[in-house]
This record gives structure tokens, sequence and C-alpha cells, in this order.
């Protein structure tokens, strides 16, 4: 595994020429719900404007580019882990497993995966071991890594407005399903659900009182 806290001129042009996907996830941080990993393979032909690291942009504007990679991109997967798998695993590995289901899926295999962060799985693809990197802030820097933060932020983000509406009095809608106060003010009062990470140290408390 390389990891590139800073990039060259080199280090683009080789990302550029190489049939890459990008790979990044979302809901590392929540107590409830899956954490969703998304992999990106962009066409260079038709280039998309605007992208960016998710948490940089505007609803609106992450749903416009959602649809504008899931309309141009060559290829685009969705991993998860199960908040199960979560409590099993731990957070970490249970996000390097979702990442490597989001890669598995694509219809095509990349010749190089590109992961945000500081640390890579290993992939594969069809039987296949594919070259990766790592790479810090890289879903600001490599547009593969920024489409796939914005398919996986917009793909959780939707989830939890599902999970809001199934069960509206825990304000999944606004807080994501992040340790807010609202939220542990919620937990609280209604407890926890089959959805929650039992592993994690708020919900693990509340559940040993």
């Amino acid at each position: 595994m390389a990891v590139f806290k800073t990039l060259t001129d080199a280090d683009i042009a080789m990302f550029s020429t190489s049939l890459v996907a990008g790979v990044d996830e979302v809901g590392r941080g929540p107590l409830v719900g899956d954490v969703v990993t998304a992999a990106v393979i962009l066409d260079p032909n038709r280039p998309i404007l605007g992208l960016n690291d998710s948490k940089k942009l505007s609803e609106k504007r992450r749903e416009a580019l959602f649809d504008e990679i899931c309309e141009k991109a060559l290829s685009f997967h969705v991993g998860r882990a199960s908040p199960a798998e979560i409590d099993d695993l731990n957070i970490l590995h249970a996000t390097m497993l979702a990442m490597q289901r989001a890669v598995a899926g694509l219809a095509r295999a990349p010749e190089l995966v590109l992961v945000d962060g500081n640390r890579s799985p290993a992939f594969n693809h069809a039987g296949q071991r594919l070259s990766s990197h790592s790479i810090v802030k890289g879903d600001g820097l490599i547009a593969s890594i920024s489409a796939a933060s914005i398919i996986a932020k917009v793909t959780r983000d939707r989830e939890m407005d599902v999970l809001d509406a199934a069960y509206p009095q825990y304000g999944f809608a606004k807080h994501k399903g992040y340790p807010t106060k609202a939220h542990f003010e919620a937990i609280a009062e209604h407890g926890v659900f089959d959805q929650y990470r039992k592993s994690f140290k708020p919900v693990k408390a509340l559940l040993e009182r």
C-alpha cells in the first residue's frame, strides 16, 4: 500500500491515464445504520464539473452531482457493512470490508483503486488482485474519489431519511445518526432498536444500565 500525503504532477498524470476506481466511505461516526462505501470509475470522455469532497457541497449540489455521476460514470457500485458486522468486526475492519464489496461489485475491473484516507484494504475483482493507493484528503484531490464520496453520502443520507420516516421521534433526517445532543436525548427517551451499533460506547452504556 502506498500513501500519498501530497500529490505530484507525475502522480496525477499516472492516475489520469489509468482506468481508475475511486473509493470513499460515509458513516463511520454515526451510532446507527450501515457504514456505506462507493466505488466509481469515471468516463474521461464525459467529464463532470464541480466534483469535490461531499462534505464541502450543499445538499442540493450533491443531489445534482449524484444524478450526473450515475448517468455518466463507466461504472459505480455501493458497498456496505451492517450494524451487526460493525459490532462483530469493529468499525475500521467493517469499513474496509464495505470498500472491498464496492470494488468487487463494479461492472468492469479497474486498473487501479484510489482510496480516500491513510489506509487501503486488499482489493479483488472477479478473482483478480488490484493495485491500490490510499490518498490523504483524496476526496478533494481526485475526481473519482470525489464522485465516490458523493455517491456514498447521498445514498446514506437517503437511508437516514427512510429511517426517519419509520422512527420520526429520533430525528434521523436532521442528525443522520451522528451522536448529537438531540440524538442522545432521543435515545434516552425512546431506547435503541436493531439498527443501532451496540458496540459503540454511548449505545453500549445505555444498554448496560
